[in-house]
């Protein structure tokens, strides 16, 4: 697995005060919000807004005292990556929450937890290709 992270992810109880906060409050920009998610651009990387059940069930991953409730996000240049990362990860001691799989938008994804419980997911996503050196764009594929 490349040595980066490209998006970080926080599970919120309400998107719509978490938006408010992060727009009318700090100031951010949204660069792309389709229905109940928001992802604001960041240098090389992205972050977004989610609700948090939502996140724990992507991830199929109960939401209980251990889950934080933030994803981070290794994202490849093929689905053969994200299959090969996860195999990787799941040698070195990760456990598999979610195997590899085609998702609603476009994508390829999978979820693994490290050995003390932080989720990651590793994701193929055509509509964000990455940079020659690793960084990601939100929506600079389509």
């Amino acid at each position: 697995m490349d040595q980066r992270i490209t998006l970080v992810t926080l599970g919120v109880d309400d998107l719509a005060r978490a938006r408010a906060f992060y727009e009318d409050g700090l100031g951010w920009r949204p660069a792309d919000a389709p229905d109940g998610v928001a992802f604001y651009q960041l240098p090389g990387m992205a972050f977004a807004l989610w609700s948090r059940e939502e996140l724990a069930a992507d991830a199929r991953t109960p939401v209980d005292g251990r889950f934080s409730g933030i994803a981070l996000a290794c994202n490849q240049r093929s689905p053969e990556e994200v299959d090969a990362v996860l195999a990787a990860a799941a040698t070195a001691g990760a456990r598999i929450l979610k195997p590899a799989e085609a998702t609603p938008w476009g994508g390829y994804s999978g979820y693994f937890a490290d050995p003390d419980g932080h989720v990651w997911e590793v994701a193929h996503n055509p509509g964000w290709p990455l940079a020659a050196d690793g960084t990601v764009t939100v929506g600079a594929g389509g």
